[in-house]
């Protein structure tokens, strides 16, 4: 192994391991697909398959894209700071810790939480701390192979794609092995480089999420929550909130418990699937709760469970964001608030029914694109025009909300907190959360969603991808599905943002360009494709209004087929 700038860095054992494997097997479709390109930093830092390459997730490769944070950093600022947490997935500590010491030995000095702490505290860690930038280290609801890497601004934001490209750069030139500085990690400890971030701001970051918990509120002692945290991170903030609140009546499912990477009970750790949650609903079975409540290994997304009529009901992300955009609204118009006032954000492939919420109670609806940061920018416009009050909420279609400006990311856990409380509202009212949906759709008309997926793996994946999204933009459909095609947007072009209802006394925003295709078709149906910024595979998301559910799930199915057969 080369001298690493002055240190000699023993190899990684397992690496060196598998890598011989490999060798020895002469695999080279599997050695192909390990270092045909180094893992793409972007504005959703890294994630890929833990394992031996530079397309893999390794400590090589963190402590390369650390050295060109660190670079950066010093770029631009003067004695910079970083933030770091890291959740359950496996070589997260050994991530961290090489991170860690690259920064260390950059002269930029480093919080670090001790423990396993959800990806929302590490935004408000960025914030409290006042940080230069955060790292948390995760992969979000992948499945047990998988870890990731994810990039904060200095205002807890996921890094713009301004600050990504130059990054990214960065990163390109700095020597996988020769390149990077290291310092040992107990010698940055003692150092004083890097420091262990304190319980005061957890305790901070529960303070914050409280306040937005609905005054007077108190759920009835029989009111029953059974949760999970799918063996991540969720247990502590989770458990202490609802605690907070008063929720005395919460069973935890025992085999999801404590933190594994390997997340055995279940393969893809996402709680939206009724798959991860089987031992929850089994323990429903039992408890007999009135909520199931489950957030991902990293707690920013949470997923429920209705038990209604003898069934457990899954709530969609965006079903669940339309509840709580209703209720909030509701709270604070009988609170005497002017509700008008009020901004909410989704973004551009989440449901549109909030438009004819905004429409209905008067409040400003604002559509972004995917990434939960375009939210967060929302939320630092309106601070910086000094009308930060007027945030209602944000939240997107793959179960990611927050209300409240504490943070800039998805929140599970103020999420989670009044998912109860609503749940405990209605409840008093006798109705469970998936008869107060069916209401709103009663009221508003069937908005259903749905999405497909097509994966593309391997080095020859990207070019088919690729190949698709420049065909539909060449040659696009005039009809989908049956349904003539009305409108189309290319979101690559830079659009106006999508603002229904409110004040609108803003000038337009103008959207930054993204690889979006949207398919205005008749009815009020709609069709938009992207490709996943996460993982080789492109998603077409579906969007059906009807006047019952049966026709709107029959549309859904039309769809479904047209966007499979336009994505072959």
């Amino acid at each position: 192994m080369p001298s690493l700038s002055g240190r000699r860095t023993a190899p990684s054992p397992d690496l060196k391991k598998e890598l011989d494997e490999l060798v020895a097997a002469g695999d080279e479709e599997k050695l192909s697909d390990a270092f045909y390109r180094s893992l793409e930093f972007g504005t959703a830092g890294l994630r890929g398959v833990i394992g031996v390459g530079t397309n893999r997730m390794n400590v090589y490769v963190v402590a390369q894209a650390t050295q060109g944070l660190a670079n950066y950093l010093n770029n631009h600022y003067e004695n910079p700071t970083v933030a770091i947490a890291r959740d359950s997935r496996n070589k997260g500590e050994d991530f961290q810790r090489a991170a860690a010491g690259v920064l260390a030995a950059n002269g930029v000095k480093v919080y670090l939480y001790p423990r396993i702490e959800p990806v929302p505290a590490l935004s408000f860690a960025v914030r409290h701390l006042k940080t230069s930038a955060g790292i948390a280290l995760t992969a979000s609801h992948n499945p047990a192979i998988y870890n990731g890497y994810k990039a904060y601004d200095d205002n807890g934001c996921q890094i713009a794609t301004e600050a990504a490209d130059e990054i990214s750069a960065s990163i390109a030139n700095v020597d996988i092995f020769e390149g990077v500085k290291r310092m040992d990690f107990d010698e940055a400890v003692g150092k004083g480089l890097v420091i262990w971030t304190p319980d005061e701001v957890i305790d901070a970051f529960l303070d914050a999420v409280q306040t937005q918990s609905i005054p007077g509120f108190k759920a009835s002692g029989d009111f029953k929550v059974v949760y999970t945290p799918l063996n991540g991170t969720g247990m502590e903030c989770v458990s202490k909130i609802l605690e907070r609140i008063g929720v005395q009546n919460v069973t935890v499912v025992p085999e999801q418990a404590n933190p594994d990477g390997n997340f055995p009970t279940c393969t893809y750790p996402n709680p939206e699937m009724r798959e991860s949650l089987k031992l929850g609903l089994a323990l429903c079975d039992k408890v007999k709760p009135d909520l199931l409540l489950a957030t991902d290994p990293d707690a920013d997304r949470m997923g429920t469970a209705i038990p209604h009529e003898g069934e457990y009901k899954l709530l969609s992300g965006n079903e669940m964001g339309i509840l709580l955009m209703d209720w909030l609204a509701n709270m604070k118009k009988e609170a005497g608030e002017d509700v008008s006032r009020k901004v909410a954000v989704s973004t551009i492939v989440s449901s549109s029914m909030p438009d004819a919420l905004a429409e209905d109670y008067g409040f400003e609806m604002r559509r972004v694109l995917t990434g939960f940061k375009y939210i967060g920018g929302q939320i630092d416009l309106l601070k910086d025009a000094g009308e930060e009050d007027r945030y209602l909420m944000g939240f997107e279609e793959s179960y990611g909300y927050l209300i409240g400006t504490h943070v800039r990311d998805k929140d599970a856990i103020v999420a989670s907190m009044l998912a109860v409380e609503m749940a405990a509202h209605y409840a008093a009212k006798g109705m469970d959360l998936y008869e107060a949906m069916d209401a709103l759709y009663q009221r508003y008309g069937y908005y259903l969603n749905g999405v497909v997926n097509v994966s593309f793996p391997g080095e020859s994946g990207a070019g088919k991808m690729a190949a698709i999204m420049d065909g539909l933009q060449a040659k696009q459909p005039t009809e989908v599905a049956g349904y003539a095609v009305e409108g189309y947007t290319n979101y690559n072009d830079g659009v106006a943002m999508p603002v229904v209802g409110g004040l609108q006394k803003d000038g337009a925003q103008t959207l930054p360009a993204a690889n979006v295709l949207e398919f205005r078709l008749a009815e009020g149906n709609k069709v938009i494709i992207r490709p996943s910024g996460t993982e080789p595979k492109i998603k077409a998301y579906l969007f059906s209004k009807g006047a019952t559910r049966e026709e709107s799930e029959a549309i859904q199915a039309k769809l479904a087929a047209a966007a499979k057969e336009l994505l072959s």
